[in-house]
């Protein structure tokens, strides 16, 4: 209770919850906006909260986490072009009912049930993130090593339709974690006689340079004329939007379908890498199916709009459960997160919910924060809004590169971190522009020194022997996951022929 009280005090003081305002409202611009997400705004960010304190520079990516979620579904709405990946199907009804002249209804829907979903997936990380993570506390090297691994693969198969792929990038980026110093004997390894290289490849340079600067190259090496000039055509049309609020009957029809997303999607969440696009869809998908009126799904679903915008931010708390209380992240942006806590001393897992309690009890009420005030926020402004989408490309590219040179010289004032960052920026528009995707790369980075260091730590305990990885009850199970993970969508792929 003393824990609790303490996360209170340091989150209801007027810096923190400055910070947490000045990041929904950059969130709310960059899910807006076509081509940014909440994976490149925290990528950007992140080096400019080192400057803050934890609970500011915490406040300010989890403001924005969520407020970018959400407001991916704007431009859905409005121009029928998802202002993140994972609001894709919230296009499916949302520009429809646009179109209808019920655009205010739209995005109405769209900033309330994003809230609800977010809430009711952080609800669920209150009352099951200390559960698991007392369970975790009894988890050895064998343990750690199983969940990178399964981290790893959840990646791989999930990230694209080519396995192969996939499987190369993780591996990829399992190599690179492996300059620097060895993390049990610290031999120096591949560093080519660069101190820079003595510490390793540093994962937020490489971050902001794949899902930053290589997001920027990407879209200026594919631009094309006829889809800005379609999306002005639309900007222009000003249709009416009309109410913004639903009505108590509406509220009614939606309460069960909606709360079964939420749901569904914390569990979804939860499952590594699984992440919000595909949340959505397969909750759409269901909801289209137990639904009484089926044939309005796509065509303008107040329902089939609600699940998408509740599937969307659902995911979230999930995600954040599988980082906080397993170390692993769940998606592309709590891994960024786990570099921030690293950086700020603060290793996820069963160890921060026993020394770093009230920074835990933080990170909650924030969540909690973070969707009551994108909530009053984005109703507040909704007209605003949907006229405010006028930015230029260029302008954004410009500024994004800047933020990328900046953020990640300003992370050790150092300029061998824009060397890597410019590298890793034509790194991830290669991988891009060629169908790889970069997801596994970052993990096998990120997750490549706890993958090797509890390997050897296991196998010098069990003096070589492998044994150890069968013996054990939960590294058995996890084991079986990872099997199932990596032989699914083979199976699925050699039916599809059939």
């Amino acid at each position: 209770m003393a824990e609790l009280q303490a996360a209170f005090i340091n989150v209801l003081t007027p810096s923190v919850m400055l910070f947490l305002f000045l990041g929904v409202t950059i969130g709310t611009v960059i899910g807006a906006l076509p081509g940014l997400s909440a994976t490149m705004g925290i990528a950007i960010l992140t080096p400019v909260t080192f400057w803050f304190a934890p609970e500011n520079g915490f406040a300010m990516l989890i403001g924005l986490w969520n407020a970018a979620i959400f407001a991916g579904g704007i431009t859905a709405i409005i121009l029928n072009t998802p202002g993140t990946p994972s609001s894709i199907t919230q296009s499916f009804d949302g520009y429809p009912l646009y179109k209808q002249g019920k655009g205010g209804l739209a995005l109405g829907i769209n900033v309330i049930y994003s809230a609800i979903g977010g809430l009711i997936s952080i609800l669920c990380l209150i009352i099951f993130a200390f559960p698991i993570a007392r369970f975790t506390v009894t988890f050895g090297p064998t343990e750690y090593f199983s969940l990178a691994l399964l981290g790893l693969t959840m990646m791989i198969t999930v990230s694209g339709k080519d396995i192969l792929k996939g499987f190369l990038m993780g591996f990829t980026g399992l190599l690179i974690s492996t300059i620097g110093l060895d993390p049990i004997l610290s031999v120096k390894r591949y560093t080519l006689g660069q101190t820079d290289l003595l510490s390793g490849i540093s994962f937020i340079p490489v971050m902001i340079g794949m899902f930053g600067l290589g997001e920027v190259l990407y879209q200026i090496f594919t631009r094309s004329k006829e889809k800005e000039a379609r999306e002005a055509a639309l900007k222009k049309e000003n249709l009416a939007l009309g109410r913004i609020f639903p009505t108590r009957n509406e509220f009614k029809a939606m309460a069960i379908p909606t709360l079964l997303a939420s749901l569904v999607a914390t569990i979804i969440g939860a499952i590594p890498a699984a992440g919000a696009d595909i949340s959505t869809i397969i909750c759409w998908g269901n909801a289209k199916k137990m639904s009484k009126h089926p044939e309005e799904y796509g065509n303008g679903s107040l329902e089939g709009l609600a699940v998408s915008s509740c599937a969307n931010n659902g995911v979230l708390g999930g995600a954040l459960m599988t980082m906080l209380t397993l170390g692993i992240p769940g998606d592309s942006v709590t891994a960024i997160l786990i570099g921030s806590l690293m950086m700020y001393g603060m290793q996820p897992g069963s160890q921060m919910f026993i020394y770093n309690k009230p920074f835990i009890f933080s990170i909650m009420i924030l969540m909690v924060l973070a969707n009551v005030v994108f909530l009053i926020l984005g109703l507040a402004t909704v007209k605003v809004t949907a006229k405010g989408i006028n930015v230029k490309p260029e302008s954004v590219w410009v500024t994004v590169s800047v933020l990328c040179i900046v953020g990640s010289f300003a992370l050790n004032n150092n300029f061998f971190d824009v060397v890597i960052m410019l590298i890793a920026a034509i790194i991830g528009f290669l991988a891009k522009s060629t169908d790889f995707p970069p997801g596994p790369f970052i993990l096998g980075l990120l997750l490549g020194n706890m993958l090797e260091s509890n390997l050897r730590r296991a196998l010098a305990i069990s003096q070589g022997s492998l044994n150890i990885f069968v013996t054990r009850p939960v590294t058995l199970i996890i084991f079986l996951f990872i099997l199932t993970a990596a032989i699914y969508p083979l199976v699925k792929k050699l039916f599809s022929k059939n």
